[in-house]
């Protein structure tokens, strides 16, 4: 490869991150709705023919913001959960926890981007898949190692039996943590989905002018999904 060609491989790259980091910026103002090639290229002093030899269209940005939102997310967890000893299966789920949610505090408009409303018009590529699942593999991971050592001991609280339906909808799950029973998918899924409910009610207002110690309150409130799980508290 010659050097010149690996200069120009250096500027363009330098020049997509400059255009993402403009972009995030434009998030913040306008929301993902309102973001626009050609108001991106006005800040940086470029010709609107010249952006779009980066990003073709504008959903082709929103897909690599969403991408570069979830890589980041998917690092900030793996990076949690590494730091912790494989057998503190409850220390594991509560670091995990509070990965996300500091993520989100750190980053609320991309927070917004992956798990608020929908962009009108935008439907993300399959291309965002690998990105948009880090997280939960690492989750997945937990739960089947938690179950594989026998740690796993859910409170005897009359939960219903499985439907039948979802156990075809189990089986998929299960790609992501094998070995795991139907049951206990379901108690993932609880888990998993009362996280980002969380979160979620936080970072949109929610529980303004009622929950004042969220950090506390939080913290609580995941101890209480590992118990449904089945995680010590």
């Amino acid at each position: 490869m010659s050097s010149s060609r690996t200069a120009r491989e250096r500027v363009r790259a330098e020049l997509t991150r400059e255009i993402a980091d403009v972009a995030r910026r434009q998030l913040a103002v306008d929301g993902a709705s309102g973001l626009s090639l050609r108001a991106v290229a006005r800040e940086m002093g470029m010709a609107s023919s010249a952006i779009y030899r980066y990003f073709p269209s504008r959903d082709d940005l929103l897909t690599a913001l969403i991408i570069d939102g979830y890589n980041a997310l998917g690092e900030a967890v793996e990076n949690a959960d590494a730091a912790v000893p494989r057998e503190d299966h409850a220390g594991r789920w509560t670091v995990v926890c509070h990965a996300v949610r500091d993520w989100a505090l750190a980053h609320p408009h991309e927070y917004a981007l992956l798990y608020g409303s929908p962009v009108p018009g935008y439907k993300a590529p399959q291309d965002t898949v690998s990105a948009a699942i880090r997280d939960t593999v690492v989750y997945g991971r937990i739960v089947s190692d938690a179950h594989r050592a026998g740690a796993l001991n859910p409170p005897d609280d009359g939960h219903p039996p499985v439907p039948a339906p979802f156990h075809d909808d189990a089986a998929r799950v299960r790609a992501l943590m094998p070995d795991v029973p139907d049951d206990v998918i379901v108690r993932s899924l609880i888990a998993w989905t009362g996280l980002f409910g969380w979160i979620s009610f936080e970072m949109f207002g929610q529980f303004d002018n009622t929950i004042l110690d969220r950090p506390a309150a939080f913290d609580h409130a995941m101890r209480c999904q590992a118990r449904t799980l089945g995680l010590p508290a």
